[in-house]
């Protein structure tokens, strides 16, 4: 299966224009959106967009997407919101959370930390796929490249339960690919050198990751 990831989006219209481009040339089976998706465009804009790629699509909020957000993508069939829930694509598991830590940035939605873990461990599967919006502690998370502002919360949970991948952003000039124990972390936060990660997974071998220029 291939996956187009990409997160902060933060309705900028090159970068959904971006995306666009990348579904046409490169026919990904599904687009898994990481949070931070609104901002310069209204959630229903967003919504509309995103609808026009006929593509199914998973999502999750960010710290600065606010309720409207779920409400708008949630419409359209093919767009899913995945928080708290797990959903099988090709036989590969994909569980979300929506949200950030409240510090060191300003947050519309914050993790409660122990009932995250409690609850998403319920749900996650060792191979399966986690979308957050923060990458996990210490992983593709530096800002100002001086220090962490991952969460906690997502590197226990990765830690507890094995996924095979991770897709995350929130830290954007933190784009990039890396590992966390047997886990590859994707930060897919669009920005000058990254459009989003093409990325093949078939739910039992090491997933294939590409950063898009």
């Amino acid at each position: 299966m291939l996956i187009y990831a990409a997160a902060d989006l933060h309705g900028r219209p090159e970068r959904l224009a971006a995306i666009e481009t990348h579904v046409a040339t490169q026919r990904p089976d599904l687009l898994v959106l990481a949070g931070d998706l609104s901002r310069r465009m209204r959630p229903d804009e967003v919504a509309g967009s995103l609808s026009r790629l006929s593509l199914p699509t998973f999502f999750i909020r960010g710290n600065s997407d606010s309720r409207r957000l779920e409400a708008s993508l949630g419409r359209p069939p093919r767009l899913q919101n995945l928080h708290a829930t797990r959903k099988i694509v090709n036989e590969v598991g994909f569980v979300g959370v929506g949200g950030t830590l409240p510090l060191p940035f300003h947050s519309r939605l914050g993790l409660a930390e122990s009932a995250l873990v409690a609850r998403l461990s319920d749900l996650l599967q060792p191979g399966d796929v986690l979308v957050a919006h923060p990458p996990p502690y210490g992983v593709r998370d530096r800002v100002l490249g001086r220090f962490h502002a991952g969460s906690r919360a997502v590197k226990r949970l990765v830690e507890r339960r094995a996924p095979a991948l991770v897709i995350c952003g929130h830290i954007h000039e933190q784009a990039g690919i890396e590992t966390l124990g047997k886990t590859v972390v994707v930060n897919c936060a669009m920005g000058r050198s990254c459009n989003g990660v093409l990325i093949r997974y078939d739910g039992e071998s090491v997933p294939e990751c590409a950063i898009l220029p």
